[in-house]
């Protein structure tokens, strides 16, 4: 589409934002139900954007350009709910094939660490994991693999798309209306992604290095009994 930059959607949110209202308004909000349907509901797609575009879309909202809040929330809202629901029966057929490693677009780390914090959470997971980059794309499937009943996933996912949307494009609409802050998107953006992605990065590195220095002390454990001595040898007489 002319005038539109799609590169923008990873580097410069709010123009984004701002050169698809200006062409079409309806158009922002079939896109961002598109973008927020496949990061929660297909988990080859945790590329895209999640927690940072919601507060962008909040902020560009309070900019008077044409964008409803309340629409713009209600849309997003129906995407994420209707993309974890779909990644939950995706999860529920697959089953047990979704640890097996036979299924080369599910990142086996990323699962791995997923399924762990659910076996320990539960369904806490779902509403947790929304603020989470990637485990957000992975807890329904793992939800939908490991036999969760319907009504209790629908009641987190819910739930938990209630609490993501509401707080991030709340959050950036009123903050979008502080000049300071509209007038400084970017770098705020960039500071706050640097908040949120550098304690989950320096836990990463602690574990690593406590990792590393666990398999320096090990000792192989030697025989706790010294070695029997040989038998005397009695004389006959």
């Amino acid at each position: 589409m002319e005038g539109i930059n799609w590169s923008d959607l990873f580097t410069a949110m709010d123009r984004f934002l701002l050169a698809m209202v200006d062409r079409n308004v309806l158009l922002v909000y079939v896109v961002l139900f598109a973008i927020f349907f496949s990061e929660t509901g297909l988990v080859f797609m945790t590329f895209l954007p999640g927690d940072s575009l919601l507060f962008v879309a909040g902020a560009v909202a309070a900019q008077e350009a044409g964008l409803h809040v309340g629409v713009l929330m209600a849309v997003i809202i129906a995407g994420a709910i209707l993309g974890n629901t779909l990644n939950y029966y995706i999860g529920a057929w697959l089953g047990r094939r979704v640890y097996d490693g036979t299924i080369r677009w599910i990142d086996p780390v990323a699962l791995k660490a997923t399924h762990d914090f659910y076996e320990r959470h539960g369904g806490k997971t779902l509403v947790v994991a929304r603020f989470v980059p990637i485990v957000r794309s992975f807890a329904p499937l793992v939800a939908g693999a490991s036999g969760m009943e319907i009504h209790k996933f629908q009641a987190a996912n819910v739930s938990g798309a209630l609490l993501w949307v509401l707080s991030l494009v709340g959050g950036g609409y009123l903050f979008g209306q502080v000049p300071l802050v509209r007038d400084n998107l970017g770098i705020i953006l960039i500071v706050g992604i640097g908040v949120v992605l550098g304690p989950l990065a320096l836990a990463g590195l602690w574990r690593l290095a406590r990792r590393a220095a666990g398999g320096r002390r090990t000792v192989p454990v030697q025989a706790a009994h010294p070695p029997a001595a040989a038998p005397s040898r009695t004389k006959r007489r």
